[in-house]
């Protein structure tokens, strides 16, 4: 990705609040064009942690019709990204959202 300048928006729902605070992996959603090693470094600069390992899921984009033309369309993919932090390390502002 050449523009390195990307969004990390943190994911809170029931799944991703239990994995945080039992297994220390936080979940993003992450622009699709964005790789693990560029995610990984962009939460290590945000967040001041060392990120261990990083999985990705790829979400696929809504399919869409267009009311006048009735013309389908396919909003864009994101990423989902699950990152694992060194033992000890934790997003305190994630936790409290």
């Amino acid at each position: 990705m050449r523009n390195k300048d990307f969004k990390l928006q943190p994911i809170m729902t029931e799944k991703s609040y239990a994995l945080a605070n039992a297994k220390n992996k936080y979940t993003f959603l992450v622009e699709g064009k964005a790789n693990k090693i560029e995610i990984g470094k962009k939460v290590e600069e945000e967040y001041k942690v060392k990120v261990e390992k990083v999985n990705t899921v790829v979400r696929p984009g809504k399919l869409r019709r267009d009311l006048k033309t009735y013309k389908a369309y396919r909003e864009e993919d994101k990423k989902k990204a699950v990152v694992t932090l060194k033992k000890g390390d934790k997003i305190d502002e994630f936790l409290n959202i």
